[in-house]
């Protein structure tokens, strides 16, 4: 996973809730909301730069949310043809995106924490979910299997989102390793689902589950 280059992006809450509109993709044609896809831009040195928020200046060139696409784009020099003009898309941009949509996905979390609404820890997530008070369990790909079928079980229909290693996870609660989580009800949970389901098309083994909320 890249580096450090997510900081001029962090996460601005109000950044999917007007993601309605539609765009199309450059790859496939397709027409779908702007929360389904990642939007890319031309920097004034040429280069494509991935704007995973949505909110960098300069036209928009609009991607559905999967490694592949990007890496076909890349390839086929599409982003150059959309522009009009000779641009430089990096080999394994699909990558720099996948970093950049999961430290969204972390901050979200890490906003959540200290907004009151994230929890982490089997019991916790245990006890909430017993007070109906989830609406999104969260497990570590790199979790227990078991664990997780436990609490899915709890609540069937509940979103669970597989998306984060318990490292990551992690990172957003101030510890070294978390491998369960959850969201309470609101708009924290609304807008990580919406990026988890983005990152989900870049990582391999990740999944989002849509319940009924």
């Amino acid at each position: 996973m890249a580096g450090s280059s997510h900081s001029a992006q962090a996460v601005d809450t109000s950044a999917l809730r007007a993601a309605g509109a539609a765009r199309r993709c450059l790859v496939t044609g397709a027409v779908l909301p702007q929360a389904q896809l990642v939007r890319f831009v031309v920097d004034p040195a040429g280069h494509v730069v991935p704007d995973v928020a949505h909110r960098l200046p300069g036209r928009g060139l609009w991607l559905t949310a999967r490694g592949d696409i990007v890496a076909s784009a890349v390839a086929k020099r599409l982003f150059a043809r959309a522009a009009k003009a000779p641009v430089a898309a990096e080999a394994g941009l699909e990558d720099r995106v996948e970093a950049l949509l999961a430290q969204r996905c972390i901050e979200l979390l890490g906003l959540a924490r200290r907004a009151g609404t994230a929890l982490a820890g089997f019991v916790r997530v245990k006890a909430a979910l017993a007070r109906g008070e989830v609406a999104v369990l969260i497990a570590a790909m790199d979790g227990a299997e078991d664990g997780c079928a436990k609490l899915a079980a709890l609540a069937p229909g509940l979103t669970l989102a597989s998306c984060l290693s318990a490292a990551e996870c992690g990172a957003a609660f101030g510890r070294e390793q978390v491998v369960h989580a959850a969201l309470k009800r609101g708009a924290f949970a609304d807008l990580f689902i919406a990026e988890a389901r983005r990152l989900a098309g870049f990582r391999r083994g990740a999944r989002v589950d849509a319940g009924e909320r």
